[in-house]
């Protein structure tokens, strides 16, 4: 065997999670490989099918957005529960006040470009048979040859290799088996898009992909059967029937699996030099389209973090990495669990209570607007220390600038943005702006869009702050 290769950066995994830290990582001048057990030829079919307004965000802070958003796709405004209660999007404050309707693998395609074109390798066929750790390096062993690097990133699944390689458990359960997905044409489609709906034993998702194909989630009690078990389009469209009583007139399938689902976290999101991120650190069910979101939203915290470090940031701010984006994933798990418990009551008395009980709650704004935010991500925030600012771990929202662009244009190339201080912070990874309508307060937006730094203009304090989290431009 040949001695080991080395990059900065190995990342597992080239789904959405995986090239999004890729491109980040390679677009901050950081050496990174990504290591894919698939051939280069096949697609990652997958039940994700949707792009959530702060994920959108994010891409426009990478300048992805448009690009995404020209494949087309349907942009849901808002999202009908049990023909009780519409979550209405529309009215969220974002630039994407939108569900985008669009397969995995379009997403993929975009950032496997971006990903490329800042010069990421990635590199397919190479199964993951082990790690080590020691001294500081991390060794990843493949069938076809070792690497090592500083820090490397399982963003390869919940049937992960890296999370299963370092020990690491995934305590959880499985909620529901045998549900079964699928693209199909409908002769009847649904007035409204997406519609869900459980009753009778079943339950039953539509929602429009805007090409002529519609998106199937359906379950049915009656019908338990394992995954590998061959699966016809009947099987759905009787599922459908139970749950809406009719099957819409499905037709033309192209594509139909079946899978399971379950509920499961790891404890930790970092071992070490190791990290996990997406499926390989928390899986839940498909209900609110949340899955893929929630992973890209995990690359977008940890890629700016790695990158900083390697250039001489504070270490420890890895760690924040964890202590941000567990709690994120066990509240996905709590309100995705809930939809699809309710979704899947057998009782028809209880799921009528359930029911009730879900759209009165909804129907109270307060109520609605944090459902909205959590399913969105736009109203994810994470926590400040004792002493910071209240506003340090909010979204930044994308605001006008004094020079006629963007705060999300500033912050490309994953950059800082200091916003409103008299003083100009130069480096490679730092910007300036000023707002349009300054608020008197001076703030330092992070790469991933939050504010990490907010206070009176204090230019030591500002120092410090980047030199800690920006390292060296």
């Amino acid at each position: 065997m040949s001695d080991p290769q080395h990059a900065e950066v190995i990342v597992v995994g080239a789904g959405p999670t995986g090239l999004l830290l890729a491109g980040d990582l390679a677009e901050a001048g950081v050496q990174v490989t990504v290591l894919e057990r698939r051939g280069a030829e096949l697609s990652n079919l997958s039940r994700a099918f949707g792009v959530h307004a702060r994920t959108l965000e994010e891409f426009d802070a990478r300048g992805l957005a448009e690009e995404l958003l020209s494949h087309g796709g349907a942009q849901l405004p808002g999202i009908r529960l049990f023909n009780r209660v519409t979550l209405h999007l529309a009215d969220l404050e974002t630039r994407f006040p939108f569900l985008l309707m669009t397969p995995q693998y379009t997403v993929e395609e975009v950032l496997r470009r971006r990903a490329v074109a800042a010069g990421a390798a990635i590199l397919y066929d190479h199964k993951v048979t082990g790690i080590d750790q020691a001294d500081g390096t991390v060794t990843v062993r493949t069938d076809r040859g070792d690497w090592t690097a500083p820090y490397v990133v399982g963003a390869d699944g919940v049937g992960s290799a890296v999370r299963r390689a370092i020990g690491m458990p995934y305590p959880g359960e499985s909620v529901l088996k045998s549900i079964m997905l699928a693209d199909v044409k409908l002769a009847e489609p649904p007035a409204e898009s997406p519609a869900i709906q459980g009753v009778n034993g079943a339950f039953c998702f539509v929602a429009t992909f805007g090409d002529g194909y519609w998106r199937v989630f359906a379950w049915n009690a009656a019908e338990q059967k394992s995954d590998d078990e061959p699966i016809e389009l009947d099987e759905v469209k009787a599922a459908a029937k139970l749950a809406f009583g009719t099957d819409f007139g499905m037709h033309d399938p192209r594509w139909i699996s079946r899978f399971h689902s379950d509920e499961r976290q790891v404890p930790a999101y970092r071992d070490g030099g190791v990290f996990l991120a997406g499926d390989a650190a928390h899986c839940h069910s498909p209900a609110g389209g949340q899955g893929m979101n929630t992973g890209l939203q995990d690359a977008a915290n940890l890629s700016w973090k790695l990158a900083a470090v390697l250039r001489g940031a504070d270490p420890a701010l890895l760690d924040t990495y964890h202590s941000e984006r567990h709690p994120v994933g066990k509240a996905v798990l709590r309100s995705s669990g809930a939809i699809i418990r309710l979704a899947a009551e057998r009782s028809k008395l209880k799921a009528a209570i359930g029911g009730m009980a879900a759209a009165t709650a909804l129907h109270i704004k307060p109520i609605e607007a944090k459902a909205m935010g959590m399913i969105s991500g736009v109203g994810i925030h994470y926590g400040h220390e004792k002493g910071e600012d209240a506003l340090v771990g909010h979204r930044a929202n994308d605001i006008a600038l004094a020079d006629g662009t963007r705060l999300y244009e500033a912050l490309r190339g994953g950059r800082f943005v200091v916003l409103d201080s008299e003083e100009a912070y130069e480096g490679r990874f730092t910007a300036n702006a000023a707002s349009a309508a300054p608020d008197g307060e001076v703030k330092i937006v992070r790469p991933d869009a939050y504010i990490g730094w907010a206070g009176a203009d204090d230019p030591d304090a500002i120092r410090a702050y980047l030199a800690s989290h920006a390292g060296r431009s």
